[in-house]
């Protein structure tokens, strides 16, 4: 058993309009995004499985021909491999889970 406290985790702040603070263990990573209205996630793929849960705002998020808007309390999942992108239509709070682990994240936090 590991405890963590999400207010002592170093942020992240090397992409423009994100926050983020990352946990891992072997075979996961947890992120949390605090995410600026208008900011764009470009399309992107990555071997991990991704489940994000968005928290607070109002997020658009789909696979490039087919996109849905979550609202908070609101999820969707990604399959490893699958392409992706977003735009956060609110300021937005979410979580994301990966499967495997996201070693570059790991390396992005030194």
């Amino acid at each position: 058993m590991k405890t963590f406290d999400m207010a002592s985790v170093k942020e992240y702040t090397g992409r423009p309009g994100f926050i983020g603070k990352f946990v891992h263990g072997e075979g996961f990573t947890l992120a949390r995004w605090e995410i600026k209205k208008g900011t764009e996630l470009s399309f992107h793929t990555h071997p991990n499985e991704q489940a994000t849960l968005l928290l607070s705002g109002k997020l658009e998020l789909g696979t490039g021909e087919e996109k849905t808007v979550l609202t908070p309390g609101q999820g969707i999942t990604f399959a490893g491999g699958e392409g992706h992108s977003g735009f956060a239509l609110e300021d937005c709070v979410l979580i994301d889970v990966f499967c495997p682990a996201r070693e570059d994240f790991k390396v992005l936090m030194g």
